[in-house]
């Protein structure tokens, strides 16, 4: 299941990438923001962060006006790897490499159609799990275990 999850500034991205999702068969839990009256971005990225987190969703997706916040407050969660990308490269290779598990967008960065292949492109992706991006993964957690407490 994937969780996704946005503010008001970025509703319409939201709902556009759900039903892409589900028309490919995907499972999608959206978490909200269900309107487009201002709300707090930080909200919707813990909860989607903690969904993925504790296992009940194996992916998210947060979207926002830039990406930037979103990414920030799911980092905030242990055993978030949250990637912030406005290309398909990125989205690709943060897969790959960090076994990232949740991806923020921009809705006023990318356009829909880019939007769609970066979501596409991080979903489809699976990690490498090469001895070196394992290694520098554990690191990221021993940073967290250093600091979470």
């Amino acid at each position: 299941m994937i969780a996704i999850g946005c503010d008001h500034a970025a509703l319409a991205l939201k709902e556009t990438i759900k039903k892409h999702l589900k028309e490919r068969g995907f499972e999608v839990e959206d978490f909200g923001c269900f309107s487009s009256e201002s709300v707090d971005y930080s909200d919707y990225a813990l909860m989607v962060a903690e969904a993925v987190a504790g296992g009940k969703c194996e992916k998210g997706i947060l979207v926002c006006g830039t990406g930037i916040g979103m990414s920030i407050a799911a980092n905030k969660v242990k055993g978030i790897r949250c990637a912030h990308c406005s290309d398909t490269f990125s989205a690709k290779a943060t897969r790959q490499h960090n076994d990232a598990n949740i991806l923020a967008l921009g809705e006023r960065v990318v356009g829909v159609g880019l939007a769609l292949d970066i979501v596409d492109c991080f979903i489809d992706t699976p990690f490498s799990n090469e001895e070196r991006h394992m290694r520098r993964i554990n690191k990221i957690s021993a940073i967290e275990n250093k600091y979470f407490k």
